[in-house]
Formats: C-alpha cells, structure tokens, sequence
C-alpha cells in the first residue's frame, strides 16, 4: 500500500513537472531574433515578448506612441520559419483597427504602418488556429 501511495504521488509530481516545462516560454531568444529582420531603412525602436502563457492568455497588448509622417513596420519571430498563427493587430487611440498581419487569410510575419495622426497605439498579438504561444516581435521605424 505504501509502494502504491508513493508510486502515485510520484507520478502527480512528475506530470506536473512536464506541464511546466512545455509551458515555460524564452521569447527574449524570439525578440533577439527578430530586430536584425526589420526591412531594410528601418531602424529598430523596441522589441516585444509574446508569452500567451501556454494558451492560458488569448491576447497579449502593448500600446506605443506613433508620430504622424513616420512609417512603422512590426514583425513577429516563433519558432521555424513562420509565425505559426501568431497575429499581430494595431489600433489606433480610439481602439479602431488599422493594421493587421493576416493577408488573404495568410499570416505574414508583419505589417507596416504609415502613421497619418500622432497618438497612442495598441500592439496586440493573438494566437489564431497556434500550436504555439510563444515569440517575439520587433518595432521599427522610418521616416
């Protein structure tokens, strides 16, 4: 009975163990990634984690403060080639969409924006039909 009782308790710690692990996420190694791949003539302002905490959040947001006459691009980085159903969307002050990095239903690994009117803006990253929820994104700009 003891044998069975441990064999139990061993079994309970173990799996928790492997959740954890399959839940833990190194965006900061998505975000390094990320900033040498901003197109050509941007230059890099700040990079973004994108930790959906395993699936346990739907979104993650960031707002920015965008400047009229100023092109922005935002690129995301997951594991392999693609951005593996990781959306980014931007918003504009008044929480209107105005950019998005799904194209004809194909996820791209970014969008750029000219900006048309100074103000705060929300970056916010969505996991749509993801296996994984974890990346990275970087900010630039041009003008």
């Amino acid at each position: 009975m003891k044998k069975l009782f441990y064999l139990l308790t061993l079994g309970t710690a173990l799996s928790f163990v492997s959740v954890n692990a399959n839940a833990q996420c190194n965006a900061d190694t998505y975000t390094n990634t990320c900033i040498p791949k901003l197109s050509s003539g941007f230059n890099f302002l700040k990079s973004y984690k994108i930790d959906g905490a395993g699936g346990g959040k739907s979104k993650v947001e960031y707002s920015y403060v965008f400047t009229k006459g100023t092109q922005y691009m935002i690129n995301i980085c997951a594991e392999g080639e693609t951005t593996d159903g990781i959306v980014v969307t931007l918003y504009d002050s008044k929480r209107q969409k105005v950019g998005t990095s799904v194209y004809n239903g194909q996820y791209l690994s970014g969008m750029n924006y000219p900006c048309n009117t100074t103000g705060i803006y929300y970056i916010t990253y969505t996991f749509e039909n993801s296996a994984n929820y974890c990346g990275g994104s970087a900010l630039g700009f041009k003008r």
